[in-house]
């Protein structure tokens, strides 16, 4: 991520939900102090825009990110600074480059690609918001419009792809404003998915040991609502082990219809006995 510190800097504190069990802040936990730096964008001349009732209404959908987990971070109270840059502008998409850094060190990086939509679809970024956003653009940008993030392969839609399914039920909590379920949830979802199978090929049995092994990098595409009320499935497949790590392929379904995808690589696990 060279060049992200040409950004915009915040600083977050490093909270106790952010942690995992081991004390330091979880790949999780750093994809909502990259949220919390993007909320915290100023915005000027697009915000006096709105303001004047000169555009809109609309919503702003989180259409893909990527977090990754690069050093330990922690404990609570420990402050991170997050920098945010603008990598692409698309004809309705901007695409933010992230990093965390505690103190000296590169804990954390990050994209997020966000759209201004209204109910019929992704709406133009008027000439305001790109002002404001030429400000951010990071050193290695280059042209504006370069190349978005590629669309999932066919066969990541498909029940087909998957070997293992994880049943979860939409929570109330996990709704936000735009009234459906909050795209962090939906990162914890994989989170369970990857968990629940971990115990299952592991062998934990009920009141033993629980393993540790958490993704420390997700990439994840939204590709439709997942809302309240709802049973979902969380599918997952195994695409490759090597010495150290696991690579996962992931995805949400409401039935036949896959509503997000992602990629994740995480810790090995040893297997018990007989497995």
């Amino acid at each position: 991520m060279t060049g992200v510190q040409a950004g915009v800097q915040v600083d977050v504190p490093v909270r106790q939900a952010d942690l995992g069990r081991d004390g330091l802040a979880s790949t999780i936990g750093m994809a909502r102090w990259l949220e919390d730096a993007r909320i915290r964008l100023r915005l000027h001349r697009f915000e006096r825009l709105v303001g004047e009732g000169k555009f809109g209404p609309f919503r702003i959908l989180l259409v893909g990110q990527r977090v990754s987990r690069l050093a330990p971070a922690g404990p609570a109270g420990t402050r991170v600074r997050v920098h945010t840059g603008v990598r692409r502008v698309g004809r309705s998409s901007i695409t933010f480059g992230q990093e965390a850094m505690a103190g000296d060190r590169r804990v954390g990086s990050g994209e997020a690609t966000v759209v201004l939509a209204d109910d019929s679809g992704p709406l133009r970024l008027p000439d305001e918001l790109i002002a404001d956003l030429d400000g951010m653009r990071l050193p290695e940008t280059g042209v504006a419009g370069g190349p978005a993030a590629p669309r999932p392969h066919p066969e990541r839609l498909h029940r087909a792809h998957y070997s293992y399914w994880a049943p979860l039920r939409s929570r109330i909590g996990d709704v936000d404003s735009n009234q459906h379920v909050n795209y962090i949830a939906l990162a914890t979802w994989y989170d369970e998915a990857v968990a629940a199978f971990t115990l299952d090929s592991i062998g934990t049995t009920a009141g033993g040991p629980v393993p540790d092994l958490p993704p420390w990098s997700y990439r994840i595409q939204y590709l439709g609502e997942v809302t309240y009320p709802g049973d979902y499935e969380v599918a997952l497949t195994v695409r490759s082990v090597d010495t150290g790590s696991v690579h996962y392929e992931l995805g949400v379904f409401r039935g036949n219809t896959c509503l997000g995808v992602a990629d994740a690589i995480g810790p090995r696990g040893e297997p018990s006995a007989g497995r």
